[in-house]
């Protein structure tokens, strides 16, 4: 899907979000938050939060390309990453977490597509002058779960139980852990930079599939089965309901 602004983005997700709410599709649930950490992005690039704005917005172009790419292959049936596979077919599994489906997302979006962005906008030895303003949008991207925290009490109230089970701690919440995957981004990032273009294939190619088996243990723990599916019983079932509620946030306006 082309893109070459962030209202480009806006726009494709509004496209997305619709459809989901049409077809009633989980798709809708990680496209539905990831609308309002683009807004920020906008707002903060439109504030001067950022050292160099226009590689921020070129940044945040790329990188949602690679989701948008990602999920139209996926819809019309072709190749995509093997994280992001795993991620969308996940969305017709009724019996997962609102909050698995958010992670999935979040795994295949920053612990692979966020290093591989970063590397393109910024490649060898331009990448240390993106080092800060991509520190301040990982900043961004760990509030896709700390700053929907009264929505997933409405959402899911049986949520504050994974703490009581072993599934969430200070850093990590299902197999997915926050610090590790904004490190992870740069790592690769750092990588891909002093690497010859040659591998890069290779490279991306391997840490997909490293990083499809942490999408695969989010989604699919092997153990509490019991307990998370208490939890999934309680969640608000409606879809449409649930798009409604993650894309809500009326303090930003695009």
């Amino acid at each position: 899907m082309s893109v070459a602004t962030i209202d480009d983005v806006l726009a494709a997700l509004d496209a997305i979000i619709q459809r989901a709410w049409d077809e009633q599709s989980r798709v809708g649930y990680f496209a539905a938050l990831y609308r309002r950490v683009t807004r920020a992005v906008k707002q903060g690039i439109a504030a001067n939060q950022f050292a160099d704005g226009p590689l921020m917005e070129k940044l945040d172009v790329v990188f949602a390309s690679r989701y948008l790419d990602a999920l139209e292959a996926s819809q019309s049936g072709e190749h995509c990453s093997r994280c992001w596979r795993i991620a969308f077919d996940a969305c017709k599994d009724s019996s997962r977490l609102i909050l698995q489906h958010l992670l999935a997302g979040m795994n295949a979006h920053i612990n692979l597509d966020l290093g591989v962005a970063a590397a393109q906008v910024s490649p060898g030895d331009q990448l240390p002058h993106l080092q800060a303003d991509f520190d301040q949008i990982n900043q961004v991207l760990a509030s896709l779960v700390s700053g929907v925290e009264n929505e997933m009490s409405a959402l899911s109230p049986l949520i504050k139980n994974l703490s009581a089970i072993g599934l969430e701690t200070e850093t990590s919440i299902i197999n997915f852990n926050i610090d590790t995957a904004r490190k992870v981004a740069w790592f690769t990032a750092e990588r891909l930079a002093s690497e010859p273009a040659a591998l890069h294939d290779l490279t991306i190619d391997g840490l997909d599939l490293a990083v499809s088996v942490e999408g695969r243990a989010i989604l699919y723990p092997p153990f509490k089965g019991d307990a998370l599916a208490a939890m999934r019983a309680a969640e608000v079932q409606d879809i449409r309901s649930v798009i409604e509620i993650l894309g809500a946030d009326p303090g930003v306006q695009a």
